[in-house]
C-alpha cells in the first residue's frame, strides 16, 4: 500500500531523476515497515534508502542490501531485479538503490486473499519451502562466501543485540537482564552456516495472487551467513496466532491466525523435517526466546528514535508497549523451559 510521501521522508526527487536520466512522474511512499525507507517511483520503479536519525552502525547499507540481491539472482530467483546503487549522498542525502517493482499482492494484517483454509495451509507451507531453499543456497555460487564472519554466530548474535538493547533503552521499558543473561548462559552451538534472510516475514514476501505462492522476497538488508535456526527463531517472533492472548493478537502485523495458516510448533516441526534437523522442545526454547528478544530490540531501536524526535510517526508512539510485553513473554518461555 502506498501513500503520499511524508514530509519528514522527503527527498529530491528531480535529483533522482537525473541521476537515473529518466522521467519520473510521480512518488509515493509504502507505508509498511519501519526500518529503511521504500517508495514508488512511477509505475514499476521501486527506490530504497535509509531512515533519518541515529542508526545502528552496520545498519541501513544500501550497497550491501544491492550486492546480495544481485548476487542471489542467478542462483535464488526470488529477489527483484537490481537497477542501480548510488553511494554518492549528495544526491539525496543519503545512499540508496533503486530495483524493478515485482508484480504481485503483499500480504499484511490480513492476508488480503480470498481463499479456504486448506490453500491457506498450501500458501503457508509454500512460504516455508521458501525459507528451506533460502537456506539451501551455496553462497559461494552467489559470490556471497565472505558475508559473514565465520564461527560463532550464535555467541556474536546474544552478544550484539543485548549491546543494542542497553543502548537504546529507554525509561519506561524493562531491562531484559533476567533474559540477556539466560541467552548468555543456555547458547547452544552453531547448528550450521548458510546464507540467512534475518527478516523473514509474509509482508517480505510478494505472492501471485492467483496461484497464492511466493514469487519473491523483499528487504534484504540485514541478510547474512548464520545459523538457520535463529534465522527460523526471528521468522517466528512475528508468528501470531488466533488463540495468543489479547496484548499479543494487538501487535499482530501479520495474517498468521487465518484459518489454515500452521501453529508456531507445526512451523518448528515442518522445517525441521524439511532440513532433516532433530530439535526438542527444550532446544527450540533458546530459539524463541531469542527471535522474540531480538524483535524487541528492533522495537525499542524504533522508539527510541520516536522518543528522541528523530522521527514524529505517530506509528512508533506505542511501541514501548511491545517491549514490555515481548520480555514477559520471553521470561515465560524461560520459566517453562526450566521445568
Amino acid at each position: 500500500m502506498t501513500a503520499p510521501v511524508r514530509a519528514e521522508d522527503a527527498f529530491d526527487v528531480a535529483a533522482v531523476a537525473a541521476w537515473l536520466g529518466i522521467d519520473v512522474p510521480e512518488v509515493r511512499q509504502f507505508s509498511g515497515g519501519a526500518s529503511n525507507l521504500t517508495y514508488l517511483l512511477g509505475d514499476d520503479l521501486i527506490l530504497r534508502r535509509p531512515p533519518a536519525g541515529t542508526k545502528a552502525k552496520s545498519a541501513h547499507d544500501m550497497g550491501r542490501e544491492y550486492r546480495i540481491q544481485s548476487g542471489l539472482a542467478p542462483v535464488f530467483r526470488y529477489v527483484p531485479e537490481m537497477v542501480a546503487y548510488c553511494d554518492d549522498e549528495s544526491v539525496i542525502g543519503s545512499e540508496f538503490y533503486v530495483m524493478k517493482r515485482v508484480d504481485g499482492h503483499i500480504p499484511r494484517k490480513e492476508l488480503g486473499l480470498d481463499l479456504p483454509p486448506d490453500k491457506v495451509r498450501q500458501l503457508c507451507t509454500g512460504v516455508l519451502d521458501l525459507l528451506v531453499d533460502l537456506h539451501s543456497v551455496d553462497p559461494a555460487a552467489a559470490g556471497l562466501a565472505d558475508l559473514g564472519k565465520g564461527a560463532g554466530y550464535v555467541s556474536r548474535q546474544v552478544d550484539g543485540w543485548s549491546r543494542r538493547y542497553r543502548a537504546a533503552r529507554t525509561r519506561n521499558v524493562g531491562s531484559f537482564e533476567t533474559v540477556m543473561a539466560w541467552l548468555r548462559d543456555n547458547q547452544p552451538a552453531d547448528r550450521g552456516t548458510c546464507l540467512i534472510h534475518n527478516d523473514f516475514r509474509f509482508d517480505n514476501i510478494v505472492l501471485d495472487p492467483g496461484e497464492a505462492r511466493p514469487v519473491a522476497l523483499l528487504d534484504w538488508e540485514m541478510a547474512t551467513l548464520g545459523d538457520p535456526l535463529m534465522d527460523l527463531g526471528g521468522a517466528l517472533a512475528y508468528w501470531v496466532q488466533a488463540d495468543d492472548g489479547r496484548l499479543f493478537r494487538a501487535f499482530r502485523r501479520q495474517p498468521t491466525h487465518t484459518p489454515g495458516m500452521l501453529t508456531r510448533r507445526e512451523v518448528v516441526d515442518y522445517y525441521c523435517t524439511r532440513r532433516g534437523i532433530d530439535l526438542s522442545d527444550r532446544q527450540w526454547a533458546f530459539y524463541e526466546v531469542f527471535g522474540l528478544f531480538r524483535l524487541a530490540v528492533i522495537v525499542q531501536q524504533i522508539y527510541y528514535r520516536y522518543h528522541h524526535r528523530q522521527t514524529r510517526n505517530p506509528a512508533f508512539r506505542h511501541f514501548w508497549v511491545a517491549s514490555l510485553m515481548l520480555e514477559a513473554r520471553c521470561r515465560r518461555i524461560i520459566r517453562r523451559a526450566g521445568r
